[in-house]
């Protein structure tokens, strides 16, 4: 079994200066932000994994969402081209991070953008939300990219929030896990969708095959997911949510897990 391994990227001194879109600006306390990411990151570890940091980039307020700077699946990177200007110059870090790993690199290109923070994935589909960050263009080089490797590549209409997987994430036995009013299509996984009471609660990072890490801010969907047999970790993330952060957008998960 390949070990697991994340990419993970400091906090920005700037975090509070970094987008919002679908929710009202707060202000964030940076030092507990600092001490928060310190935390998820010792969370990781206790689970297992090891964790590289890319190079921080401390004049780009959203670069700690480093899911969002590429797409990793089998053994190429996608490195993404993100949806807004001003989180463009966060890549360059990141892709020397996952080579530096052994990855092949590929690029979103021009006209297309894509968000990392976009593409959900599990058990050979690919799910890639359309609409906010990501458009047409970016989810058709994406298919085209995954193909050889025989992904299925199914784009999503996200309009709700930020990211598809600001909706929706999977759990270890691929039911997709979504709070409703968030969530635009719940029907594209119909059988397989369970709905969960809070926002949050539909935010997981799989640590193994029985293990989920999620935001301490959802304990009834933590309750539900222990219920169906599932080891649950908490992490409080506070000052992320306030920027739209999740605890998948935290990290690059690679290899062997899905994400």
């Amino acid at each position: 079994m390949e070990s697991r391994h994340a990419l993970v990227r400091q906090p920005s001194s700037r975090l509070g200066d970094g987008l919002v879109t679908h929710i009202e600006r707060t202000e964030v306390d940076i030092d507990l932000a600092r001490r928060q990411w310190q935390a998820y990151v010792d969370a990781l570890h206790a689970a297992g994994w090891t964790t590289t940091e890319v190079e921080p980039a401390d004049d780009h307020p959203d670069a700690v969402f480093v899911e969002d700077t590429m797409v990793v699946y089998g053994d190429l990177a996608v490195i993404a081209r993100p949806g807004a200007d001003e989180r463009r110059g966060e890549t360059e870090a990141a892709e020397a991070a996952v080579r530096g790993h052994g990855y092949r690199i590929a690029r979103i290109e021009a006209p297309g953008t894509l968000d990392g923070g976009d593409v959900l994935k599990h058990d050979g589909t690919v799910w890639v939300g359309v609409g906010g960050r990501t458009n047409e263009a970016g989810v058709d080089q994406l298919r085209e990219l995954l193909a050889p490797l025989g992904a299925d590549v199914v784009g999503v209409p996200v309009e709700k929030v930020l990211h598809l997987k600001s909706a929706v994430t999977a759990l270890p036995d691929g039911t997709v896990v979504g709070h409703l009013p968030l969530v635009d299509e719940p029907d594209v996984w119909a059988g397989h969708f369970l709905a969960v009471p809070e926002e949050s609660g539909a935010h997981v990072v799989l640590l193994d095959g029985s293990t989920v890490l999620m935001a301490a801010s959802a304990p009834e969907s933590a309750a539900l997911f222990r219920d169906r047999g599932l080891d649950v970790v908490t992490v409080d993330i506070s000052e992320f949510e306030k920027m739209e952060g999740c605890v998948t957008c935290l990290s690059v998960r690679l290899r062997d897990l899905p994400s």
